[in-house]
């Protein structure tokens, strides 16, 4: 039998293969994947290179068929969890939802036991089970979307997270898909009483909000992660990895845009609760985070917007909602006093109509060394039909269509993994066999690793509303603004 070994020094990881003896046949190992860490001697084992690792201890990375089931509550009852809409099915790329079909299909490969979804009205539930049964129970082999409802009875109740987080254990753990305004509440209250919490980005509006949830975590052991799904992009994640040969960095340019036919989605928060540079540009800002991690950090930032379209007819939203938004960001090199970026981050929820894609989205980054440029909307897979024209689709991120066996397809998109790396790293810190603080040096996005995006996207919103630059800082262990 064989596994992948990770040999631990105090500053030295080594890979290399073994053979294991004495193995239990209830565990099943899995090459290079983290889900069960055991601590063990070398000389416990017959290994290959028995002279390399004289002495070592090993951290054996094995996948553990026993590993207790994770109860989940999954927080907000839109576009993203249920693709169901106060109107209908969504008609975004997202029409059966994200957060609720990859729950649905976790629980079925036995990793969630129960499931609950809360919401603020509870008169929406008969339409979105009606809709998930239609759309994904009758649609995929063996699946099943039933869920424990919050609040119950078709009452309303914009505190029914409370009551729904009381009735859980410690070591359970919520998904929050709601307003950006209510992450802070409710994953605060849920981390106060050891719940493991996965919010939406971004994760708070403010940085001294975020900055309690660190707080927390580290208080109360549980896992926070963001659900920056865009950091398990396979193209994304080889750019980040790239970016780290290409010297100093100079300049980031991202642009991330959807249809004017959002705003009929988002009506009821957009330009009220939060905006679009919150929404959308969180996603590029924290890419150019995690690339610049350990290497830059922002000093000062100064925010631009168009307006017009969003307050007009037909949409007719709130007057202070904008357009687009444009951030100019300047960053400082860690390494090198002499070398400072400059970062422009771009997003709009007014872009065209039949444009063939949901979501635009490019970014460009230049080193010292050489550059990047990356184009997600068009990945080379487009498809005709006569009475809509060209789309471009992206089943890198959702697979939607069934296996050949009918099953749900979609484990090896980004946007189910982000969520399912949530729930392995909760069932782990749970068995006791890792910490939460383990997760910020593996490059995930954690509440801890995530602070810089919540920083720049504050200090955005303080420029356009205060018509100023904003400084970024360190001060002691926080980032502050100035």
């Amino acid at each position: 039998m064989y596994a992948r070994l990770v040999l631990v020094t105090p500053q030295l990881y080594l890979g290399l293969d073994a053979t294991l003896s004495d193995f239990r046949s209830d565990m099943r190992v899995r090459a290079a994947e983290r889900h069960w860490v055991l601590t063990f001697k070398t000389t416990d084992w017959h290994l290959r290179n028995p002279d390399i690792l004289t002495n070592h201890y090993l951290v054996l990375s094995i996948a553990m068929s026993n590993l207790s089931k994770l109860n989940v509550l999954m927080f907000g009852t839109g576009e993203y969890t249920t693709g169901w809409t106060g109107s209908g099915a969504s008609t975004s790329d997202k029409k059966i939802g994200v957060v609720g079909l990859t729950m649905f299909d976790l629980r079925r490969l036995g990793k969630i036991g129960k499931l609950g979804m809360v919401g603020v009205n509870g008169g929406k539930f008969p339409a979105i089970r009606q809709h998930l049964q239609e759309n994904i129970e009758n649609v995929y082999k063996d699946m099943d979307t039933s869920f424990e409802e919050y609040p119950k009875e078709g009452n309303i109740d914009p505190e029914a997270y409370k009551d729904a987080i009381d009735k859980m254990s410690p070591g359970d753990a919520i998904i929050v898909f709601t307003p950006d305004s209510t992450h802070h509440p409710i994953s605060l209250y849920a981390m106060e009483r050891g719940i493991h919490v996965l919010v939406t980005k971004p994760a708070t509006k403010l940085l001294s909000h975020h900055n309690e949830l660190i707080a927390a975590a580290r208080k109360h052991n549980v896992v926070c992660f963001v659900e920056h799904h865009k950091r398990f992009d396979p193209v994304y994640s080889d750019a980040k990895t790239r970016a780290q040969a290409l010297g100093e960095f100079n300049f980031f340019n991202a642009w991330m845009s959807q249809p004017k036919s959002q705003l009929e989605t988002f009506r009821a928060w957009a330009g009220k609760d939060s905006d679009i540079s919150y929404y959308l540009s969180s996603h590029h800002i924290d890419i150019c985070c995690w690339i610049l991690q350990d290497k830059a950090v922002p000093t000062r930032v100064v925010a631009s917007a168009a307006t017009g379209i969003a307050t007009g007819e037909p949409y007719n939203c709130v007057p202070q909602t904008e357009d687009t938004i444009t951030l100019l960001v300047d960053w400082q090199s860690i390494r090198s006093p002499g070398h400072k970026g400059t970062a422009v981050y771009t997003a709009s929820w007014t872009a065209p109509l039949k444009a063939g894609i949901h979501s635009a989205q490019h970014w460009y980054y230049m080193g010292s060394k050489g550059d990047i440029n990356v184009d997600q909307a068009h990945r080379g897979y487009d498809i005709t039909v006569d009475e809509t024209g060209k789309t471009w689709y992206n089943p890198f991120y959702m697979k939607y269509s069934p296996s050949e066996t009918g099953h749900f397809d979609g484990q090896r998109g980004y946007g189910y993994i982000s969520i399912e790396k949530f729930i392995d790293a909760a069932r782990e810190v749970n068995a006791g066999v890792a910490q939460p603080s383990d997760y910020d040096g593996h490059g995930y996005p954690t509440i801890t690793n995530t602070v810089l995006t919540t920083a720049i996207l504050n200090a955005g919103r303080i420029s356009l509303d205060e018509k100023r630059a904003v400084g970024i800082k360190k001060s002691g262990d926080e980032w502050i603004l100035e």
